[in-house]
């Protein structure tokens, strides 16, 4: 049958073949006449390809698995999938030449009116256009893309909690989810390195972990000190599951930024904060500390330097040192006892012209 619907599915499904060339794809609806319609606008497609070598249309469905096939060695690649996951209500079953201004619009608002921030809906929209950049350079499905507008984004932003805070918002967690709170206080690691750490990379005889190149951000390896606080989450996790340190019923953690995850931060009294605020707040609490930036910029992973001067406000004692320093040499103090001086007399002569 060339019209069908799934078990799981109340839209109809389309399946052609045509001398060789198979087709079998979602009509996107749940209307029998739309469907009908809709396949025997693809059947006539499919004859013009074969008979008149007419450019194949390509869907956003094979450009999602395309694209996953090509980024097995991204470190984003579980940031892409979550992007991807929420954009596929909204462009399933849509040919990738439909994908015009007009829906890249629609997807924009959708985001917008969900609350996220504007760094989530810009991240979602440079995934979009890589992809779609792909299937015109790349795999030579399309002629050409829309263009697309970014959002503005905060400059720098740096949410980090304090020690009470932090105190509150893990005793509201729930376990599995305080366990990787507590060891990403610890450990400074990104989320998706926690979420993927496995027992093969840790020492715990040696007091150390290690984030391989591929896995990290920075495509450098990434060596982790397990400080005290470390080395007791890694313990209390012992025996939960044979491969990945963190675990939720015996399977791997896949999200973090839940609904427990929410609740636990109202209840917690704490706004405007998300799971990688947990980094910057390991960072700010490092050169709080007095650790040197050189040395947060080898822990924390950061190739660039200037990710780590966004932290360099946090800790002044090292400058106000050089501040007096300056002062004392400069004689600051007798100037300023000078100027006072002078400023009086000026005051005093003012009052006796006044009164003669």
């Amino acid at each position: 049958m060339s019209l069908y619907k799934r078990k799981d599915s109340s839209v109809w499904w389309v399946k052609l073949s045509h001398k060789g060339c198979r087709l079998q794809e979602s009509t996107g609806t749940a209307d029998r006449k739309e469907a009908q319609e809709y396949h025997d606008k693809r059947k006539h497609e499919l004859w013009e390809q074969q008979r008149l070598g007419v450019k194949p249309r390509h869907f956003w469905e094979e450009a999602v698995l395309r694209h996953l096939a090509e980024s097995g060695h991204k470190a984003t690649l579980e940031t892409d999938k979550y992007h991807l996951r929420w954009m596929q209500p909204h462009l399933e079953g849509m040919s990738l030449d439909d994908i015009s201004r007009e829906v890249i619009d629609k997807l924009f608002q959708a985001g917008l009116s969900e609350g996220v921030s504007n760094a989530t809906v810009n991240r979602r929209l440079e995934l979009l256009r890589s992809i779609l950049r792909k299937a015109v350079h790349d795999w030579e499905w399309m002629d050409r893309m829309p263009k697309m507008h970014f959002l503005k984004e905060p400059l720098g932003r740096i949410r980090w909690l304090r020690k009470e805070e932090a105190v509150r918002l893990l005793e509201e967690l729930p376990e599995h989810l305080r366990a990787m709170a507590r060891f990403s206080l610890a450990t400074g690691l990104r989320q998706g390195n926690v979420k993927r750490l496995r027992w093969a990379q840790v020492d715990l005889g040696k007091h150390r972990a290690w984030i391989q190149a591929h896995e990290a951000k920075g495509r450098r390896a990434i060596p982790v000190p397990l400080n005290t606080e470390a080395m007791d989450v890694l313990l209390r996790q012992q025996g939960q599951h044979p491969v990945y340190v963190f675990s939720y019923k015996g399977k791997p953690i896949e999200q973090v930024g839940t609904k427990a995850w929410r609740g636990a931060l109202d209840r917690a009294g704490i706004a405007d904060f998300h799971w990688h605020d947990l980094r910057h707040t390991w960072a700010s609490w490092h050169v709080q500390n007095g650790t040197p930036l050189n040395v947060l910029q080898e822990l924390g992973g950061w190739r660039d330097a200037s990710m780590v001067q966004r932290y360099a406000h946090l800790a002044m004692e090292h400058l106000e040192s050089y501040a007096e320093t300056y002062a004392e040499r400069a004689e600051l103090s007798s100037l300023t006892a000078g100027y006072v001086l002078a400023t009086v007399k000026e005051v005093a002569a003012e009052r006796l012209r006044v009164t003669h």
